[in-house]
């Protein structure tokens, strides 16, 4: 029986498929981490910036467990704690860039808010949502080739 570790690469549909369910996962991860917002500022006490802080790390973490189980599931499942703390350095950029979108929202947004009655109570979501998308493209590349790769 063949180590998961040295599973051949993957065919160029795979890619597609990888980047499809890279992609889904971090959607759905967009709502974990709003959810983990919302946790954050009305039962934890959290203030925005530590709230989002706090939401990102379960959604990082939520998306590492389904990437490891189901886009590139042909990788090595040994050493757990090594590879999510691994996938979490490697994202580290896509998630500086993610905060700092989110951060940049949250303080900026106000003034620029085009219907301040609605759009206020919605800027962390919203900025949540700014931040997510921006770090996605890095974390695919960084995921695929740093933290998930073959052989």
């Amino acid at each position: 029986m063949a180590d998961a570790a040295s599973a051949p690469a993957a065919p160029a549909g795979g890619l597609r498929r990888e980047l499809l369910s890279f992609a889904v996962i971090g959607g759905v991860a967009l709502f974990v981490d709003m959810g983990a917002l919302w946790v954050a500022l009305n039962l934890l006490g959290l203030g925005v910036y530590s709230g989002g802080l706090f939401s990102y790390l379960v959604a990082a973490t939520f998306t590492w467990y389904l990437n490891r189980t189901f886009t590139f599931r042909g990788v090595s499942r040994r050493r757990a704690l090594a590879q999510w703390a691994k996938f979490l350095a490697a994202n580290g950029v896509g998630a500086a860039v993610n905060y700092a979108v989110y951060a940049a929202v949250v303080t900026f947004g106000p003034p620029l808010a085009p219907w301040p009655a609605v759009t206020l109570p919605l800027l962390p979501y919203l900025a949540k949502a700014a931040g997510s998308l921006s770090g996605m493209a890095f974390n695919f590349v960084a995921s695929k080739f740093l933290v998930f790769r073959r052989g």
